[in-house]
């Protein structure tokens, strides 16, 4: 059999890893939510510029004609 201290050492080496990955997870865990925080934040953003923007197409007036080309046509 192996002996206590081989066995000692691997069960800490273990105990560090898993420490680790704790910690890893949990800095991808609050990753995640920060990247979620920005995306609802955008998500808001887009739709008030959809309303701004469809609020400005139903004031103006009659159908809009298409614009004459650039002078230098």
């Amino acid at each position: 059999m192996s002996d206590p201290e081989s066995a000692n050492s691997r069960l800490e080496a273990l105990e560090v890893r898993v420490a680790y990955q704790e910690q890893v997870i949990e800095d991808l865990n609050q990753t995640v939510i920060d990247q979620w925080k920005k995306l609802d934040s955008l998500r808001r953003q887009l739709n008030e510029l959809l309303d701004r923007v469809q609020e400005v197409e139903d004031n103006s007036s009659g159908p809009r004609a298409p614009e004459p080309p650039p002078p230098h046509y």
